[in-house]
C-alpha cells in the first residue's frame, strides 16, 4: 500500500519490463548455462564472455539473465559503456551503488541483506582501455562466488585466454542469429499476424533487431515487404518503419533521438515544445531498438546510423534545425553541471560533431575511448617530466618541473589499458604565477604579454595556458591524448571564475594555423617563442568578447555550412572588452543620453557582457541598455542609507529635469549637497555595473 492506503500503482517501467519478459525468445541454452552457474555450489566459471555483432540481442540477453538473477535474490548490478567513462573511477563509482567498494586493493564486499553478487556489463567493447583492469584488478577482487557477464561485439583478448589461471573461470559464447522457431515465437509473441512470419523471416534471416524493426512495423499497419531485403536489411526496415510513425511530431522526435548523444523528456521539450513531451518520450521508450540508459534514450548503433544519415539527406535544412537545438540544449546544460556529469555534457557535445571534422581537434577516431584522463598525482611526476624531456628536450623538461611544483593541480594524465601513462597535458593559471614564474618560462611570458598588450584583463580576470600537450607515441599528431585535450581545457574554461584569455601551446604552429582559425582560436600574432631549439606558437582566445555559448554555436554554424568562414549565427559581432576607464565613461555617457535611444545605441556598453547576455539570443539593443540602467539606479533604493543618492540620480537622469539645478530644487536640497549625493549615486550605478560586466554577481 502506498500513501493514504492506495494501492501501488505500477510505473511505467514496471509495464515494459513485463512487456520484454513476455516478448523475450531464444537463447534458451544461453539462460540454462547461466542459471546452472547461478545454482551451483562452486562455481562453474567466474566470468561468461558474450559477444557478436551490433543488433545480435546482446542487450536483450542480459536484460533476460538479469531477471533470472533477480529472482534467485542475486545482488544484480548492470554497468553501461555508453554511459561510462573508460575509468577505473567511474567504474567503481557505479558499482558503489549496490557493493562496497574499498579503497586500494581490498576484496569488494556485499551490502548486508544481498545474496550473491552478479555484475552484467554491456557494450564492453566501449571500455576497452580497462580491459586489462577488469582481468586483473577489479573481478579479482569481487566475492568467490560473483558471476561477471560481459558483453560486448569483440571477443576476449588474447591476455584473457593466455592466462592459464582463468582457465575453466573463463566461458565464452558468440551469439548468433535466432533459429526460425524461436523467430516465429517472438513475432508471435509480439501480435504479429501469423500470415507475415514468412515474409518477414525471409527478409530477416533471424537477425533479432531486424526482427524487431519488422515486427514494430506490422503491429504499427506498416507494409514489411515480402522479399529478402539484404543486404541492407536494418536500413530499408527502418525507413519503412518512419512510413509508419503515427505523426509528424513523432518522427521528429526520433530525429532528435538519432541526432542526439541521449534524448530525455527535457531535450525533446526544448526541441519539439512542450505539448505531449512525456508522451513523446514514452513512445520512443517502447520502441524495441531504443535502449535505456542512466542518461536517457539512445537507438541501437546501427539504427542510428540509419536515421541520421536518412535525416540528412532527405531534409538538410531539418537536420540543421535540429543539430542546433541539440546543441544549443547542451551547450546550456554546460553552465548547470560540474565533475564527471559536466564531462559528459561536453561528450554529448563531441558526440553531436562526430561527422563535423572540419571544427574539431584532429580527432583519431578509431582509438577514440582506448585511453582515459585522470588528474595526475605525486607519483606520476617521474613519468610527465620523462615524458617532456623526451619529446621536448631537458630546458622544456624543467620548465615543466617548475610548474609542478607551483601548480601541481594544473597537471593531467592520459592512462591507457595497462594503466601506464600515455600522454599528458597542464593548463597553469598565469594569473597565479609571481614574475619569476612568468620570466622562468619563455611560453607563459608570450602568453602573458599578448594578453596586456591586446586586451589586458581587468582586476579579478584570469588567464589560462594550456602549456604542455605530449603524447608518448604521437607526440601532437592525433592521438588518444589530443582526444582528451578538448574536454579538459573545456571544463577548464568552465569552472575558471572570470576567464579572460585562455591559450593554448603547440609546436610547429604552421600546421594549425586553419584548424585553429575555423575553431575561434587563431594564432597570436607575434607570441611565436623557441624552447630547446624547437619552434612553438600560442592560439588564443578571450571568452569576454566571444562567451562557450557563443562559440559552440560558431562550431556549429562553420561545421553545418562546411565554411571556416561563416560568421557566427546573425553575423553577431564579438563583444567589446572595455578597461575599467572606459567602462565608467561609457556608464556616465549613457546616463546623460538614457532618454536618446538614438545615441543610446552608438554606446559602447551595447556591445558589452553586460548587456549582450541579457538578450536571450537577440541581438543587443539600446531598449536593453536603458533597462540595465533603470535596474542598476533602482538598485540604489534598496537600501535605505542609499535613498538620498537614488533620490539625485533617478531625479537627473530617468526624470530627467531639465538642468541640474532644477533637480537640486525640486530635491529641496542646496546644489553643493545635491552634487555630491549625485556623484556618489552615479559611483554606486557604475560598480553595480562593473560588478555584473566581469560576472561577479547575478543579473536579475
Amino acid at each position: 500500500m502506498t500513501g493514504a492506503g492506495r494501492p501501488h500503482e505500477k510505473t511505467l517501467g514496471d509495464v515494459l519490463a513485463g512487456r520484454r519478459r513476455r516478448t523475450f525468445t531464444g537463447r534458451a541454452s544461453e539462460i540454462d548455462l547461466f542459471r546452472s552457474a547461478l545454482e551451483a555450489t562452486a562455481p562453474m566459471f567466474s566470468v561468461w564472455h558474450v559477444h557478436g555483432p551490433g543488433g545480435i540481442g546482446k542487450s536483450s540477453l542480459l536484460d533476460a539473465v538479469g531477471r533470472v538473477a533477480a529472482d534467485a535474490g542475486a545482488c544484480v548490478v548492470r554497468l553501461d559503456g555508453r554511459d561510462l567513462d573508460p575509468s577505473p573511477a567511474a567504474v567503481c563509482e557505479a558499482l558503489g551503488e549496490k557493493l562496497l567498494i574499498p579503497a586500494g586493493d581490498a576484496p569488494i564486499g556485499v551490502r548486508a541483506g544481498t545474496g550473491r553478487v552478479v555484475v552484467l556489463v554491456d557494450g564492453y567493447e566501449l571500455l576497452g582501455p580497462l580491459d586489462d583492469w577488469f582481468r586483473t584488478g577489479l573481478i579479482p577482487r569481487l566475492p568467490n562466488s560473483a558471476i561477471t557477464v560481459l558483453a560486448g561485439r569483440e571477443p576476449p583478448t588474447a591476455e584473457w585466454r593466455a592466462d592459464a589461471a582463468w582457465g575453466e573461470l573463463l566461458r565464452v559464447v558468440s551469439l548468433r542469429n535466432l533459429d526460425p522457431d524461436d523467430s516465429r515465437a517472438y513475432l508471435s509473441a509480439r501480435g504479429v499476424d501469423g500470415t507475415l512470419h514468412q515474409p518477414i523471416l525471409r527478409a530477416t534471416y533471424g537477425h533479432p533487431l531486424a526482427l524487431s524493426l519488422a515486427a514494430d512495423i506490422a503491429v504499427r499497419g506498416g507494409h514489411v515487404g515480402s522479399g529478402p531485403l539484404t543486404p541492407d536489411v536494418v536500413e530499408a526496415l527502418l525507413r519503412r518503419f518512419v512510413e509508419a510513425v503515427p505523426s509528424e511530431r513523432h518522427r521528429r522526435a526520433l530525429q532528435v533521438c538519432a541526432v542526439a548523444r541521449t534524448t530525455t523528456a527535457a531535450l525533446l521539450r526544448d526541441t519539439l515544445g512542450p505539448d505531449d513531451d512525456d508522451a513523446l518520450f514514452d513512445w520512443l521508450r517502447e520502441l524495441s531498438f531504443v535502449q535505456e540508459g542512466p542518461d536517457g534514450l539512445f537507438p541501437h548503433d546501427l539504427a542510428r546510423d540509419v536515421l541520421d544519415a536518412d535525416l540528412r539527406w532527405r531534409d538538410f535544412e531539418r537536420y540543421q534545425r535540429i543539430f542546433r537545438e541539440v546543441c544549443s540544449h547542451s551547450t546550456a546544460r554546460l553552465r548547470s553541471t560540474t565533475g564527471r556529469l559536466q564531462q559528459r555534457v561536453i561528450f554529448d557535445l563531441k558526440f553531436l560533431f562526430r561527422h563535423l571534422r572540419t571544427v574539431m581537434s584532429p580527432v583519431e577516431w578509431d582509438s577514440w575511448g582506448e585511453c582515459y584522463p585522470d588528474r595526475a598525482g605525486p607519483g606520476d611526476r617521474a613519468a610527465i617530466v620523462g615524458l617532456v624531456r623526451d619529446r621536448e628536450g631537458t630546458e622544456s623538461a624543467a620548465i615543466a618541473g617548475r610548474w609542478l611544483d607551483r601548480q601541481p593541480e594544473a597537471f593531467f594524465v592520459i592512462r591507457g589499458r595497462d594503466r601506464v601513462i600515455r600522454g599528458m597535458l597542464a593548463i597553469v593559471d598565469l594569473t597565479r604565477a609571481s614574475a619569476a614564474d612568468l620570466d622562468g618560462d619563455p611560453g607563459a611570458r608570450a602568453a602573458w604579454d599578448f594578453a596586456h598588450r591586446t586586451a589586458p584583463p581587468r582586476p579579478g580576470e584570469a588567464i589560462t595556458q594550456c602549456r604542455f600537450i605530449i603524447d608518448r607515441e604521437r607526440y601532437q599528431d592525433p592521438s588518444p591524448t589530443l582526444n582528451a585535450t578538448p574536454v579538459l581545457t573545456t571544463q577548464q574554461q568552465l569552472s575558471t571564475p572570470n576567464l579572460a584569455w585562455d591559450f593554448v601551446t603547440l609546436a610547429d604552429p604552421d600546421r594549425w594555423d586553419d584548424y585553429f582559425a575555423a575553431a575561434g582560436l587563431p594564432r597570436a600574432g607575434g607570441a611565436d617563442f623557441t624552447v630547446g631549439g624547437r619552434a612553438f606558437g600560442l592560439f588564443a582566445h578571450d571568452f569576454r568578447a566571444v562567451p562557450i555559448d557563443a562559440l559552440t554555436d560558431l562550431w556549429a554554424e562553420r561545421a553545418l555550412a562546411n565554411d571556416a568562414a561563416v560568421q557566427r549565427h546573425e553575423n553577431a559581432p564579438a563583444l567589446l572588452v572595455l578597461s575599467h576607464p572606459d567602462f565608467v565613461a561609457a556608464v556616465r555617457q549613457a546616463l546623460r543620453d538614457l532618454r536618446r535611444p538614438d545615441l543610446l545605441a552608438r554606446n559602447p556598453l551595447v556591445r558589452t557582457r553586460l548587456v549582450a547576455e541579457r538578450c536571450a539570443g537577440g541581438e543587443p539593443d539600446a531598449p536593453t541598455l536603458e533597462t540595465v540602467l533603470r535596474e542598476a539606479v533602482d538598485a540604489l533604493a534598496e537600501h535605505p542609507r542609499d535613498d538620498k543618492l537614488h533620490r539625485a540620480v533617478d531625479r537627473t537622469y530617468v526624470q530627467a529635469f531639465a538642468t541640474q539645478e532644477s533637480a537640486a530644487s525640486a530635491l529641496g536640497l542646496p546644489f553643493s549637497t545635491y552634487r555630491r549625493h549625485l556623484t556618489q549615486g552615479v559611483s554606486r550605478v557604475v560598480s553595480w555595473l562593473w560588478e555584473r560586466e566581469l560576472g561577479r554577481t547575478e543579473q536579475k
